[in-house]
C-alpha cells in the first residue's frame, strides 16, 4: 500500500491510501476537502471511501464537500459518533475489520482525546488520528487519563514494532523538545530531535514513525522508565504508579 501525505490547514494531516497498482484511494481524515482533491487529481486517483478517527472538525471538515462533489462514498468512523461525522454511513465497533479497494483494516477502539476516537490498522501501517503522535498524545477533551493511558500503553500496545505509526498533526519538534525536558539523557530523544529538524528544514513531514521507535522517545509510553520517573520528581502527586505518571506528563504538556 502507497500512503500519500497530504498537508491540510496549519498543520494537520490527512492520508491517502493506494494499493499497489491502483488508481484508487481512500482518505484518513480529511480535515479540508481541496488539498485532498489536488493529491487525488496530481496522482491520478479516483477517492472510494472516507475513513475517520474522531468527530472533530479538523479531521472531517471535508467530508461533506468530497461526497458533494465525487458522489456518494462510504464513510467510516466509530459507532458512538453517529451524528457527530458528516456524511457517516458506517458505525464501526472495536474489533470490526472491513475491507475496501483491496486493502483491510481492523478498528481500535482507543479513546481519552475523544470517547468515540479510533485507530485504523492494517496493511502495517496504524492511523491513530490525535491518540498517538510522534513522540506524544492529544490532549484530554472527552476522556480521562486513565482511558488514555490503557489506549496507548494497552490497547496500541498489541503492534509489532514495525508498524508504520501515521497520525494527525505535525507536532512532532514541539512533542520531542518535551520528552528531552522529562528524560534528559534519552539518546533516542536527542537522535529523533536531530532527524525530525533535518525533514522539517526540508519542507517533509516527520510522519511516519513506528511503533518501536515511540517505545523509545515517547514519555506516554515510558511511564515506568526511571528516567521519566526521574524528571518528573516533585511533580507526582497521585502517585507513582503508570497510570498515575500518565496523569501528570499529560498535566506538564498542557503547559509546556
Amino acid at each position: 500500500m502507497q500512503v500519500i501525505v497530504v498537508p491540510c490547514l496549519r498543520d494537520n494531516y490527512a492520508y491517502l491510501l493506494v494499493p499497489e497498482g491502483s488508481q484508487e484511494a481512500l482518505v484518513v481524515d480529511p480535515s479540508e476537502a481541496v488539498p485532498v482533491l489536488a493529491a487525488l487529481a496530481e496522482n491520478g486517483l479516483k477517492l472510494r471511501g472516507i475513513l475517520n478517527t474522531h468527530h472533530h472538525h479538523d479531521h472531517v471538515g471535508g467530508n461533506a464537500e468530497l461526497v458533494q462533489k465525487l458522489g456518494p462514498l462510504p464513510v467510516y468512523a466509530y459507532v458512538s459518533d453517529k451524528g457527530r461525522i458528516p456524511e457517516q454511513t458506517h458505525f464501526l465497533e472495536d474489533g470490526a475489520s472491513f475491507s475496501l479497494i483491496g486493502l483491510t483494516f481492523r478498528v481500535l477502539h482507543i479513546p481519552g482525546h475523544t470517547l468515540g476516537a479510533i485507530a485504523y490498522l492494517g496493511e502495517g501501517c496504524a492511523f491513530t488520528g490525535d491518540t498517538l503522535f510522534m513522540a506524544g498524545c492529544g490532549r484530554l477533551f472527552e476522556g480521562t487519563a486513565e482511558m488514555m493511558y490503557r489506549s496507548m500503553n494497552e490497547r496500541l500496545a498489541e503492534l509489532p514494532e514495525a508498524t508504520l505509526i501515521y497520525c494527525g498533526h505535525e507536532y512532532s519538534a514541539k512533542n520531542l523538545e518535551f520528552a528531552a525536558s522529562v528524560e534528559v539523557g534519552n539518546a533516542a530523544v536527542q537522535e529523533a530531535m536531530l532527524s525530525v529538524a533535518a525533514l522539517r528544514h526540508a519542507g517533509a513531514p516527520s510522519v511516519p514513525s513506528t511503533w518501536g521507535r515511540e517505545r523509545l522517545i515517547n514519555p506516554f509510553l515510558r511511564c515506568e522508565a526511571p528516567g521519566i520517573l526521574a524528571g518528573m520528581a516533585g511533580r507526582l502527586p497521585d502517585g507513582h504508579e503508570p497510570a498515575q505518571v500518565f496523569k501528570a506528563l499529560r498535566l506538564a504538556k498542557d503547559g509546556f
